[in-house]
């Protein structure tokens, strides 16, 4: 595979290599280019592959007319009966997102959608081709009660797994019962102790979507880039998804036109003192992976050897998360292997995620390490009385989980 930064990308499987090279194919034809990935092919495990970094959208729009001697029928057949789950989702979603804006708007209250169907149609131009579990929305701190009391009164129950152990966040999850739909509200973009601009400055840099007849609201074009970049590196970029967006994002010159702001203007109040890292290894995971052609500037920024290695740990994180997910059963015939995996990549992940923060973050991050958090609650159910053993049992969830990839299918 040919990149502009000499990565050895020899250990990838041959169903990565091919899921890639998909996502890059600029109309059908072009899969004659790289033939020679399709004789050696597990189907099997390139459909789990499309699953696990959340692309198969994507991939069925560049596959469908794919000639069925090249593709096997029933790989094509399957990636359909998913696309048109994920289609119908999305529409259910977006009827959602305009229902809670409207009961926003009517009470009012300020708020910012951030992913969801709204993101999927301003990067793809279609809500079909983008995947999204739930409706993340930004809505001033001081409003959060408001927020929780008209969702209540709408058929919303308050996730309570996240405050049995006292940890502060970001957001709030709520689920609605018989609508199935899951929502974060979020009074920040991302996790203290991040910098980031306030809500009056996102709002004043609101756009309005064009996907609903309802006005729906959602970030500016690059706030929604860098918090994008934000996201994915605080999860190793382990979905190719998120690369996916950034690669459409960059495609569409939305952050790179002449009219655009630039990105100099706002990085260091969305991502911290290490921003020009964040954005520069991402660029370089966008040309490596997805072909992304990025403009000279922005070329020569990101040549750093320090983003060099963080956009090789985060490499290596993509490949080696795929696998040990989707093999788990494989790895479980032999445990000491699989907890040997688990164990690196782990601290793979641990090593790319204090990388990307400055000192004072790193210093916030190790001290949540060694708080209890929700995930524990997951994992060991334990009376409301005994909550306290949370503390001194952290460290064995912890240990029990990475060993045991208990949360392989949790979306993002």
């Amino acid at each position: 595979m040919q990149n502009n930064y000499d990565f050895d990308l020899s250990n990838m499987p041959n169903e990565f290599r091919l899921l890639v090279e998909i996502l890059k194919m600029k109309n059908d034809k072009s899969i004659g280019s790289f033939k020679e990935l399709l004789t050696n092919t597990d189907w099997e495990f390139f459909l789990q592959l499309t699953m696990h970094h959340r692309v198969y959208p994507l991939i069925y729009s560049k596959l469908k007319n794919v000639d069925e001697r090249l593709i096997p029928k029933y790989v094509i057949e399957k990636l359909y009966q998913d696309y048109k789950k994920n289609t119908f989702k999305m529409l259910f979603l977006s009827a959602e997102m305009e229902n809670l804006s409207r009961l926003f708007n009517e009470n009012p209250i300020r708020h910012l959608f951030l992913k969801g169907p709204v993101i999927a149609f301003d990067i793809y131009g279609e809500i079909s081709l983008r995947t999204s579990k739930d409706l993340d929305i930004l809505v001033p701190k001081t409003d959060l009660n408001r927020v929780e009391e008209l969702l209540l009164s709408y058929g919303y129950e308050r996730e309570e797994l996240q405050d049995i152990v006292g940890k502060s966040r970001h957001h709030i999850t709520f689920f609605h019962p018989q609508k199935k739909i899951e929502i974060e509200i979020h009074w920040r973009l991302n996790p203290p102790p991040l910098k980031e601009p306030s809500f009056n400055e996102l709002w004043n840099r609101k756009r309005v979507s064009t996907l609903t007849k309802y006005q729906v609201y959602f970030l500016g074009e690059e706030d929604l880039f860098l918090f994008l970049i934000a996201h994915g590196s605080r999860h190793g970029w382990f979905r190719l998804r998120w690369l996916a967006d950034i690669d459409k994002i960059i495609q569409n010159k939305v952050i790179f036109s002449k009219n655009s702001l630039t990105l100099k203007t706002y990085q260091h109040q969305h991502l911290g003192g290490k921003a020009n890292l964040l954005i520069e290894h991402t660029l370089i995971l966008a040309s490596v992976l997805m072909n992304t052609r990025i403009n000279k500037e922005m070329h020569s920024k990101a040549v750093g050897k320090q983003s060099r290695k963080l956009a090789h740990l985060a490499i290596n994180n993509i490949i080696e998360k795929g696998n040990l997910d989707i093999n788990e059963a494989k790895f479980k015939k032999n445990p000491p292997f699989s907890i040997k995996k688990n164990l690196h990549r782990s601290f793979n992940i641990f090593l790319y995620q204090l990388s990307i923060k400055s000192n004072l973050q790193k210093f916030n991050y190790l001290m949540k390490l060694l708080k209890p958090s929700s995930a524990d609650t997951r994992t060991l159910k334990l009376p409301k009385s005994l909550h306290y053993l949370y503390y001194p049992l952290h460290p064995f969830l912890w240990f029990w989980r990475k060993t045991t990839n208990l949360y392989k299918n949790r979306e993002y």
